[in-house]
């Protein structure tokens, strides 16, 4: 699995496994993933397959998608709040 990520001029970077355990806690397929953040679903598959890691502007977009679902990102963890205390946290590493 490729852990790379890249960093967006203060924005955490974001890792594959994050991208796939956020996406799970929201039950978003990468169609729905793609969407959210205006890239294809290609994008979104190869970056979460390890083939490719997506510009910093398009891991940008990725990010921004979750947080506005919701999903915090806190060193290099993503977890879930809706309402009060996070219900799941999932490492990045």
């Amino acid at each position: 699995m490729n852990k790379r990520s890249s960093t967006v001029s203060g924005i955490q970077p974001l890792t594959s496994q994050q991208c796939r355990s956020a996406r799970a806690i929201l039950k978003w397929s990468q169609v729905r993933l793609a969407a959210k953040c205006g890239l294809s679903e290609g994008t979104i598959g190869s970056f979460e397959s390890g083939r490719r890691i997506p510009s910093p502007a398009k891991l940008a977009a990725i990010r921004r998608g979750f947080e506005a679902a919701g999903v915090v990102f806190i060193d290099q963890k993503a977890a879930v709040t809706r309402s009060g205390p996070p219900r799941e946290t999932i490492s990045g590493t």
